[in-house]
């Protein structure tokens, strides 16, 4: 399913400058091509100023459908096109690059990500994940660290970003799942219980970018 004319756009824009990533910027659809849509100046949030968008420009994009399910895909600055008012054309995905997110359902990607962690008897160790997504993480853990299912745990994850950026994602969740593997570790799958909309969507950032260099090779 793709946006049509009138539907409003929410853009994070790929940059090496940390508040310029942060920041959302709003466009509505003008216009729609066989392969690209035609896009209004994107216009940031909370200040109402217009943001100049170069050729290229790598966008984060997500678009709102019935019943508040959001739909990601990333994107990039095609060119202009200049009328009664200036529009943006970005290159229009594939409709399989379209991921739906509604609510408590999250994607996963393979990633392995440093995650600093603390259960609720105050001991801390490091893992690295096996996958993430918005709604948790699964991580490798050796017999040393006792886990259960239903263990509370907090602590950050390290998110690095394409512009070269990286984040402390901080978070609580509880394990859910447990298996162990053939190596005798073990694979603790955890469910994030607390996080800030913030925080989870430097999550989702990541997983789609994961995602672009993925298809992309």
């Amino acid at each position: 399913m793709y946006p049509k004319i009138n539907d409003y756009l929410y853009i994070q824009i790929a940059s090496s400058d940390k508040a310029e990533a942060e920041a959302v910027f709003k466009s509505r659809i003008a216009e729609l091509e066989a392969d690209a849509f035609l896009i209004e100046v994107p216009i940031q949030e909370g200040n109402g100023r217009l943001k100049k968008v170069l050729i290229g420009d790598e966008l984060s994009v997500y678009f709102m459908s019935e019943g508040g399910v959001k739909n990601y895909f990333t994107t990039h600055v095609l060119g202009f096109k200049e009328e009664v008012i200036r529009m943006v054309r970005v290159r229009r995905p594939e409709a399989d690059a379209i991921y739906k997110i509604q609510r408590r359902s999250f994607f996963r990607v393979g990633a392995e990500l440093e995650m600093a962690v603390k259960d609720s008897k105050g001991s801390r160790f490091l893992v690295r994940t096996e996958d993430i997504g918005g709604g948790g993480a699964s991580f490798l853990s050796d017999d040393k660290v006792k886990l259960e299912i239903g263990t509370p745990l907090s602590g950050w994850l390290l998110v690095p970003f394409r512009n070269g950026n990286t984040e402390h994602v901080y978070f609580e969740g509880e394990v859910v799942r447990i298996k162990t593997l053939d190596n005798g570790r073990n694979l603790a799958m955890l469910k994030f219980t607390v996080i800030s909309d913030t925080e989870r969507q430097k999550i989702i950032r990541f997983c789609f970018e994961r995602q672009f260099d993925f298809r992309n090779r």
